[in-house]
């Protein structure tokens, strides 16, 4: 077996470690920065903490990400680092924010738009300035990953890039950030953390060192995820969870997700499920799928992370589905013939070519209409 293991993100990771903002920023001998983030950190005074920490260094604030970033957004930000000549990028916030951020970051210093690059296979440029990405949620791992998801409504596309060029600089994750974060968006961005770790194990790309790591963070996320959800501000648990959403992070980069994942873009686009929850959605669906159809690493999976067979790790996880308020079924949506094709067609994502076992249009039909 042929493999190769590439990170190139420094990780700091640890409770108050946002203080070490200063010093990274020192490090890149950053003088005009941008600080990329939403509304609401701004709202709550964080957004101003960070200026603080950077001792002026950071010159200029967008705060206008949405939670599916769009190319529209990526390219206003593009236009500030492009307008003021900025030499780095702080991101903070959760896996929308540090998307965005890495795009552009990339894009600002061309003359392109994300449309240019998001569903159209152009080449991505490789030069990027320099980002400093502090992750506020623990999901998507974005911080230590060459993907950055961006939607385009005008074309009804919503879709993960990949580039080189994409990868942070430094994370810095501090779990005390996450302390905050309620219950419904824990549980939402915790299940991307499981469905990263299961879907790199099984990722027809998989390999060893992503394999262990995936396992570490699905063991993690299994035993973690309902303490955060229902006592958020048990911080042993917050820390467990930011461990599990790095190391799936440092999972599935190189191997990429599979089906969960290419069902959840049009769960997301089409029906405005949160990307967590989507991925949710199916992630049990190709748990029983996979083994049925002869895949041994599904079973292998089972019984490292404790668990006697494929069935009973994905009643597991049906239980904590449950437990923590997400969709269980589409039913409440009342879809029509048109919108159950559309999540069809639209759930034929090249992720879909990573599952272990091949997935066939009347496969996805059959899976979806069972949830209506």
């Amino acid at each position: 077996m042929n493999w190769e293991y590439v990170q190139p993100v420094r990780i700091i990771f640890g409770n108050g470690q946002i203080k070490k903002l200063t010093s990274e920023i020192a490090k890149l001998n950053g003088s005009n920065g941008l600080l990329v983030t939403t509304a609401g950190f701004v709202r709550r005074g964080m957004a101003a903490r960070i200026l603080q920490l950077s001792g002026g260094t950071i010159k200029q604030v967008y705060s206008a990400v949405s939670p599916n970033p769009t190319v529209e957004e990526c390219d206003n930000c593009s236009s500030i680092l492009r307008d003021n000549q900025c030499d780095f990028v702080v991101a903070l916030g959760g896996g929308s924010v540090i998307d965005c951020a890495k795009a552009a970051a990339t894009f600002g210093l061309t003359s392109c738009a994300a449309t240019d690059f998001l569903g159209t296979g152009k080449a991505i440029p490789q030069q990027h300035l320099p980002i400093i990405a502090m992750p506020t949620t623990s999901g998507t791992a974005s911080e230590v990953t060459c993907v950055s998801v961006l939607s385009d409504h005008n074309r009804g596309i919503k879709s993960p890039m990949n580039s080189y060029g994409f990868y942070p600089t430094v994370a810095i994750v501090d779990p005390e950030l996450t302390l905050t974060v309620p219950p419904h968006l824990t549980a939402t961005t915790g299940f991307d953390v499981l469905c990263h770790a299961i879907e790199a194990y099984w990722s027809v790309n998989h390999q060893p060192v992503c394999s262990t790591l995936a396992v570490h963070a699905a063991h993690l996320a299994l035993t973690n995820l309902r303490q955060a959800y229902k006592h958020g501000d048990d911080l042993a648990a917050r820390e467990n969870m930011a461990e599990a959403s790095v190391t799936a992070g440092l999972a599935f980069t190189l191997p990429k997700t599979t089906s969960a994942h290419a069902c959840s873009y049009p769960l997301t686009n089409l029906l405005g499920i949160a990307h967590g929850e989507a991925c949710a959605m199916t992630i049990t669906h190709f748990i029983r799928f996979n083994a049925n159809h002869g895949c041994e690493r599904v079973v292998q999976l089972a019984h490292k992370l404790g668990y006697e067979d494929a069935e009973a790790l994905a009643n597991a996880i049906d239980g904590m589905r449950e437990d923590t308020g997400m969709l269980l079924d589409l039913k409440s949506f009342h879809l029509d013939n048109t919108q159950l094709e559309q999540l069809i067609q639209g759930s034929k994502h090249p992720n879909l070519r990573n599952n272990p076992v091949p997935v066939s249009e009347q496969d996805l039909r059959e899976m979806y209409e069972s949830m209506i």
